[in-house]
């Protein structure tokens, strides 16, 4: 049995799979980094952001205005972009 299991690892596609994972952990870091600090405060020149820095947008309703902070929102979806971009 554990000759078996020694074998599965040893096969090559096993190692690779977890050299390609943390990699990729490894690079996830640095996209964010990159669309926090570079990316981020681009969009924020163009969108309403509030004290804190998030960004969004208000719209006014019957019972005053709703705000929609669609910043985390923009963020994930550039990272995404991104890292699939690059792993593509």
């Amino acid at each position: 049995m554990i000759k078996g299991f020694k074998d599965f690892i040893m096969r090559g596609n096993v190692i690779d799979l977890a050299v390609a994972v943390v990699i990729g952990g490894a690079f996830t870091a640095v996209v964010n980094a990159i669309v926090a600090s570079i990316i981020t405060p681009i969009i924020a020149l163009f969108w309403q952001a509030d004290d804190s820095g998030n960004i969004g947008f208000a719209v006014d309703g019957l019972h005053g205005a709703v705000i929609f902070p669609v910043g985390n929102l923009i963020t994930a979806l550039i990272t995404f972009l991104a890292v699939a971009v690059v792993v593509y």
